[in-house]
């Protein structure tokens, strides 16, 4: 599977990026994956890399009855908790949003190349290729990124 730029002129890149994030938006998406999941509905989840264990629990939870539901989940999966939540969606048969903080990564997991192949996972990056490690600027955009996609949204912060 080859990676798929889309520039800020391209149809596919989402209207609705623009709309919401400005000059923010990125000028180019890099994708992997199956571009409808942009048009399905979403929620996206955030989580703090350290919460209480009745938190952590929770999220499991949600992320099962999620996946039990067919949601659409758009996330960075960076976390802790977050790349748990990710391992019970891959579990499941619905569509999933992973927006890494940098850009593409050069290698995909092997538990990514099933649900790639089967077409319900799409690796949607704001960043350019020289973006290659996670930062805290980054991750702030990322979150924007997937807030502009996502319906609801769960954050679970607990670090302060």
């Amino acid at each position: 599977m080859t990676p798929l730029a889309l520039g800020s002129d391209d149809t596919r890149y989402p209207p609705r990026l623009r709309e919401r994030l400005g000059d923010a938006a990125p000028a180019q998406l890099t994708t992997l994956g199956n571009l409808n999941a942009l048009a399905l509905p979403k929620t996206a989840l955030f989580c703090s890399a350290r919460c209480p264990g009745s938190v952590i629990l929770a999220a499991y939870d949600q992320a099962a009855r999620w996946r039990d539901a067919g949601r659409c989940i758009i996330s960075g999966f960076h976390s802790p908790v977050e790349q748990e939540c990710l391992r019970i969606l891959l579990r499941g048969t619905q569509p999933i949003i992973l927006c890494p903080a940098r850009a593409l990564p050069s290698r995909i997991s092997a538990d990514w190349q099933h649900p790639l192949t089967e077409g319900r996972l799409l690796i949607l990056s704001g960043f350019t290729a020289t973006e290659k490690r996670i930062t805290t600027e980054l991750a702030a955009r990322r979150h924007s990124l997937c807030l502009y996609r996502g319906k609801y949204s769960l954050g679970l912060e607990c670090e302060r």
